[in-house]
């Protein structure tokens, strides 16, 4: 994760540049659901999105009706190579991500991929999002099914033929294994409310997520 020099900690505490990033975090974007889904099974599936921080990631996706379980890690790349120091270098070809156990008969797929797209993160941004910068922070999917590898990419069309965004998706659907991330980085929102990072970047989608899907919230 980007860490924040001292002006912008100056800054954070002053209250100017939190200001700044709730205006630019915080906006749902509405779109429709999926055409297609995952059928829902009696037992619990999985899904792996990738899209900047994992800490936001987490911090949006544990406050979903119907996710069981997630876990803060790193897909695209070696097991060697899945540590938080060796992924910041950007020579990993690993994305920071996120693993979504849920239960299917209380969220499906369609609609954890809505909210991806919607609030999670900025689909049209190149190997960035917000203040951090590079190829682990691209928006990827790393579907763990044929079925769901279907779905995201038609939705993907789909949201493209609407012209849901001003700008292309540039979400690719990757394969991968994924690795946990370190302890430290396991739910760093719940544990670090005031940390300048969740303040500035996190709290506003999470407060983002539940006013655009108040039926989806916790």
């Amino acid at each position: 994760m980007t860490r924040f020099p001292a002006i912008a900690l100056s800054l954070l505490g002053s209250g100017l540049l939190l200001g700044c990033s709730a205006a630019e975090a915080q906006h749902a974007v509405s779109l429709p659901l999926p055409k297609h889904d995952v059928s829902a099974t009696a037992t619990p599936q999985t899904a792996v999105f990738a899209g900047g921080c994992f800490w936001t990631q987490q911090a949006v996706f544990e406050n979903v009706k119907g996710v069981l379980l997630t876990t803060a890690g790193y897909d695209g790349g070696t097991a060697g190579t899945a540590t938080y120091d060796q992924v910041s270098s950007e020579t990993t070809r690993h994305a920071e991500s996120l693993r979504i156990t849920f239960d299917p008969r209380r969220v499906t797929y369609g609609q954890l991929l809505r909210v991806f797209f919607s609030i999670a993160h900025d689909p049209t941004e190149l190997n960035r999002q917000g203040p951090d910068t590079g190829a682990s922070y691209r928006s990827a999917i790393f579907p763990q099914s044929p079925v769901q590898a279907a779905v995201a990419r038609a939705y993907i069309a789909q949201l493209d033929a609407a012209h849901a965004f001003p700008k292309p998706i540039v979400t690719h659907l990757e394969t991968g294994t994924f690795y946990p991330a370190e302890a430290y980085h396991q739910h760093f929102y719940d544990r670090n409310p005031d940390y300048p990072y969740v303040v500035m970047w996190d709290k506003p989608k999470v407060a983002a997520f539940k006013a655009a899907f108040p039926a989806l919230a916790r």
